[in-house]
């Protein structure tokens, strides 16, 4: 397989040709599905929370079949993810000027500063 760069486009369309290939046995599109697409992903991140835990970030790093198979769960979250796009109709335009807007944001923010108002305060 060669190397290839995917973007949100086309990730989107991988999505729903699989959905297409299985919907007489998965979920349909509406948007009510996407909150279990949200669980599935947080269930996924589990899994590479999990290889994480059990092989070490140094072994995802050296071992190519430990890598392999921490991609295949970090590959499953993003499938989710993008499940969750499809599911609520945001489009490619829509999650990049969002996301374009957050790192702004990002970019000017003090996390220090934000972390210790945020853990000092005494709002419990």
């Amino acid at each position: 397989m060669a190397d290839k760069d995917l973007n949100i486009s086309e990730m989107q369309q991988m999505q729903l040709e699989l959905y297409e290939a299985n919907k007489e046995k998965w979920n349909d599109m509406e948007p009510k599905a996407a909150k279990n697409h949200l669980l599935f992903m947080i269930e996924e991140m589990g899994e590479c929370i999990s290889i994480i835990k059990k092989k070490g970030i140094d072994a995802i790093m050296q071992d190519k079949n430990v890598r392999y198979r921490f991609l295949e769960e970090l590959s499953d979250v993003e499938m989710y993810y993008i499940e969750v796009l499809n599911r609520l109709n945001i489009t490619p335009e829509e999650i990049s000027n969002a996301y374009i807007e957050k790192h702004n944001i990002n970019m000017k923010r003090n996390y220090e500063r934000d972390n210790r108002e945020k853990f000092n305060a005494k709002t419990f």
